[in-house]
């Protein structure tokens, strides 16, 4: 854990251009816009567009598209991909509804925004929370999903200590969203994040979140088990490895390899690999991506 904040306050301390107070991303980030999708609401998507095969990135627990993806959406799309992905409910700009946080809710999102948008299939890329979705939606939409990708993710959250880890950030995180954006500001900075920008754009998407929905997310966590229909799913796999993950153990993720008959790439860094590591991560996101028969269409620089 100690590594991966120090390498997350680095990224947190670099000049992004604008004045500390400025909810200012610090990349471009890919064309954002409102998907409607009858009969189920309004949904939340960054889409890089172009010819490519379809990625579909699905974020973790707590936080944002962006949050999760945003020093990911650039390679991908520099590497001929056509780049997806959307907010989940109660996260980031994600659908508000009255009805409890349910995973299998968001794979069905995530299908009906592809079908609503004319993708007619997609790798879907899980992180966290999202490699439950994505294989939750490889299994209701198996015509949707070409292959899936989990990352720093498990089979199941029944092991004690990952419940108890989930369950504690969920209190946690429903806390904080009770407070305005100065409250995360706060937060972050006790724990070693400078006062700077890119801080403030991060405090600024964690407050989008839905308390209620996001708390209940972190318990429908701790309720997941995809391990008696995990091996029936047809979709060439890959699994993305964080090796040094203290929050889902390396060999839950390895669990969940062997169990989907998937290969492992082998990432460094801790739970939040994906921007503490974003080169290594993206590097082994690429070759998983050729893996899983999506190769990329042009040469990656």
């Amino acid at each position: 854990m100690p590594g991966t904040l120090r390498r997350a306050r680095e990224i947190a301390a670099r000049d992004t251009g604008a004045p500390s107070w400025a909810p200012e991303p610090p990349v471009e980030l890919p064309p954002g816009r409102i998907v409607h999708v009858r009969g189920r609401g309004e949904f939340f998507l960054r889409d890089t567009g172009g010819d490519g095969p379809a990625v579909l990135l699905l974020h973790g627990w707590c936080v944002s598209a962006d949050l999760n993806w945003f020093r990911t959406y650039a390679p991908l799309a520099e590497a001929g991909y056509r780049v997806l992905a959307v907010d989940h409910r109660g996260h980031g700009r994600g659908l508000r509804t009255p009805v409890d946080f349910r995973l299998v809710d968001c794979a069905d999102d995530a299908a009906e925004v592809l079908r609503t948008i004319g993708v007619r299939s997609a790798v879907a890329v899980g992180y966290s929370m999202g490699g439950p979705i994505a294989s939750l939606l490889a299994r209701s939409h198996p015509d949707l999903v070409s292959g899936l990708i989990p990352c720093a993710t498990a089979p199941d959250w029944q092991h004690p200590r990952m419940k108890r880890v989930w369950r504690s950030m969920a209190a946690f995180r429903g806390l904080l969203g009770a407070f305005p954006n100065a409250s995360w500001r706060r937060a972050l900075r006790l724990a070693g994040f400078p006062d700077s920008a890119i801080t403030t754009w991060t405090a600024a998407e964690l407050t989008r979140g839905s308390a209620k929905d996001v708390a209940e997310a972190g318990r429908e966590l701790g309720r997941y088990d995809g391990r008696p229909w995990l091996a029936e799913l047809k979709a060439p796999a890959a699994v993305i490895v964080t090796s040094g993950d203290t929050a889902v153990p390396a060999y839950k993720q390895r669990e969940l390899a062997e169990r989907l008959g998937a290969p492992t790439y082998d990432a460094p860094g801790d739970h939040g690999a994906v921007v503490s590591e974003a080169k290594d991560f993206n590097g082994r996101l690429l070759e998983a991506l050729e893996r899983v028969g999506a190769p990329a269409p042009v040469a990656v620089a």
